[in-house]
């Protein structure tokens, strides 16, 4: 391998020395749920890193063999317990600094309207009144950014609404320190029912 600008494109690409196929770096995929049951939301206490200890909605990397709601379902599964019905796609948010896009949607518990008190990826599994989500122990600056929209639509009665934003963080900074990211070049699509 090595890296050249191959004729007609403008970045920067990893090429095999002896065949010529260029190896493409593209940024990574997260899918999850924000999971309401009954006025709550499903929150997880990660197991794992970053950000062990850490809570978190249910969400993870995208699989090649499903769609984006398909794998969100699979993580709400693996990382709560939960089986849910997936609403509406909620918001997207790119985080470039990373490498990543999150790709969010409105769920609610399924029946039997359970969920895991603990998994393998989970060390916590609770639903939380918007008012006592612990809003200084989550893990990530995209769950914040997704929560804290998700429940002023919430509080303001809208439903249907579809977010987007860029998430741009300072180099080397926390997953989630408040001073450490800004949300830019965000906008909400509501639709004709929100009453927006």
């Amino acid at each position: 391998m090595e890296v050249i600008r191959p004729e007609g494109d403008n970045e920067w690409r990893h090429v095999c020395t002896q065949c010529r196929r260029v190896e493409y770096f593209n940024p990574r995929l997260v899918v999850g749920c924000i999971v309401e049951h009954q006025g709550k939301l499903l929150l997880c206490k990660r197991a794992i890193e970053p950000c062990r200890g850490k809570w978190t909605v249910p969400a993870g990397f995208l699989e090649l063999s499903e769609s984006t709601a398909e794998g969100a379902a699979r993580e709400t599964m693996e990382e709560a317990g939960a089986k849910v019905d997936i609403l509406s796609p909620f918001m997207h948010l790119d985080i470039p600094a990373i490498g990543q896009a999150y790709l969010l949607f409105r769920a609610r518990l399924a029946p039997p309207f359970t969920h895991s008190d603990a998994t393998a990826e989970s060390l916590d599994v609770r639903l939380f009144e918007p008012g006592a989500i612990p809003w200084r122990e989550l893990a990530f600056s995209s769950v914040s950014v997704a929560l804290r929209a998700y429940c002023d639509d919430a509080a303001a009665g809208r439903e249907g609404s579809y977010h987007h934003g860029v998430i741009r963080k300072q180099p080397g900074s926390a997953p989630n320190d408040p001073s450490s990211f800004e949300l830019v070049d965000s906008f909400c699509v509501r639709s004709r029912e929100s009453g927006d």
